[in-house]
């Protein structure tokens, strides 16, 4: 059996190996302590390019300088946090960076209101500790514990998430470089490539908000929704494709027609205004993201693939459309009611099937 083969999600150093590989084989610059590759072909693996022979896909479609800010602050000591509206691709791009230097991306902490100090630092097994006592043997490593031994980089998912507690004790650990294990009477020091990439929304904000001291630790990447509708298409049409090779949907990908429907309207709940900026609208409470859109047209194509015949209709449409904007069935039904009848019943002939969809849907 060929390795993956059943994995539901394979990481992105296995699922872009060849490319990872092509660029270690052509590469021609200094490479970092730690790293497999050189800042320049970390960000050819990023934004797209050539190795040799070998095409490399775009990870990330956006401002290229953000890219080498990122990779420029991983070079030094300090450490990474990407902050950005849900859907800005702050995981995405988190992920395929430890990818690329690393060729490990697993390394991760998921931030939550449960996450425990002990998850960032270390903690025991029990049964064996109290057979036993304190040993290394008994010893759970955090995944940021692991980084610094290795040398490697870890990642801390939605850190604004995590109590204060907690991320007093990443303080800590970015000043410190090192991690104290008193009961065992050591200190373990980071290796050289060691460094933390840390993602917060901005969405979470009142959640636990960041320290001054815990922001000083990090090298601030603020990511931009898409610059304009564009590149958002490019975006959702390229991931709906890497999405859908791995499922079996049994469809065809959406027309360029259904991605720019689905994107502008997206957009223009989002912003609050139409595209041509003539009409204000009411905002849904939901973020209406471009990961939203992405997963929205994902599971019209297994609407259409199960139920259909194999090709999105404005039917497979309207079903993901009514989920994604109507979160709080009251508020968000008035909202999506005044859209459906003030512009989209208005747009002529390409929207009219959508329109009727969409309003039997909402009725």
């Amino acid at each position: 059996m060929e390795k993956g083969q059943n994995v539901l999600r394979l990481p992105a150093e296995q699922l872009y190996q060849e490319e990872i590989d092509a660029l270690i084989q052509a590469e021609t610059d200094a490479v970092p302590q730690g790293w497999k590759m050189s800042p320049r072909s970390v960000l050819t693996y990023i934004t797209g390019g050539k190795a040799g022979n070998t095409t490399i896909s775009p990870k990330y479609i956006g401002h290229q300088r953000l890219v080498e800010i990122a990779i420029a602050t991983l070079v030094t000591d300090r450490a990474l946090l990407l902050i950005g509206e849900p859907g800005t691709a702050k995981s995405w791009l988190s992920e395929h960076l430890t990818a690329a230097i690393n060729g490990d991306s697993s390394k991760v902490i998921q931030g939550t209101a449960g996450t425990t100090e002990e998850q960032i630092r270390y903690s025991w097994n029990y049964a064996m500790l109290i057979a036993e006592g304190p040993s290394n043997q008994a010893l759970i490593k955090s995944p940021l514990y692991r980084a610094m031994e290795t040398g490697t980089i870890a990642r801390v998912e939605e850190i604004s998430r995590c109590a204060s507690e907690v991320q007093d004790a990443m303080i800590s650990i970015l000043s410190e470089k090192r991690i104290s294990v008193p009961e065992l009477g050591v200190e373990v020091p980071a290796q050289k490539g060691f460094s933390v990439i840390a993602t917060a929304n901005t969405r979470d904000k009142g959640v636990n908000e960041m320290s001054a001291a815990l922001k000083r630790r990090f090298n601030i990447v603020v990511l931009p929704s898409p610059e304009n509708i564009q590149e958002e298409m490019d975006i959702v049409k390229s991931r709906v494709a890497q999405l859908s090779a791995s499922l079996d949907l049994n469809a065809r990908l959406p027309e360029e027609e259904v991605i720019e429907k689905v994107c502008t309207i997206f957009r223009e709940l989002r912003r609050g205004v139409t595209l041509d900026g003539k009409q204000k609208l009411k905002t849904p409470g939901g973020v209406l993201s471009t990961a939203e859109a992405i997963s929205l047209l994902t599971n019209s194509m297994a609407l259409a693939g199960s139920f259909g015949n194999g090709e999105i209709t404005d039917y497979d449409l309207a079903a993901g459309l009514q989920g994604a904007v109507v979160k709080e069935e009251v508020k968000d039904g008035k909202v999506w009611e005044e859209y459906l009848e003030n512009i989209m019943k208005k747009r002529g002939s390409k929207w009219v099937g959508l329109y009727k969809e969409c309003r039997e849907l909402n009725g």
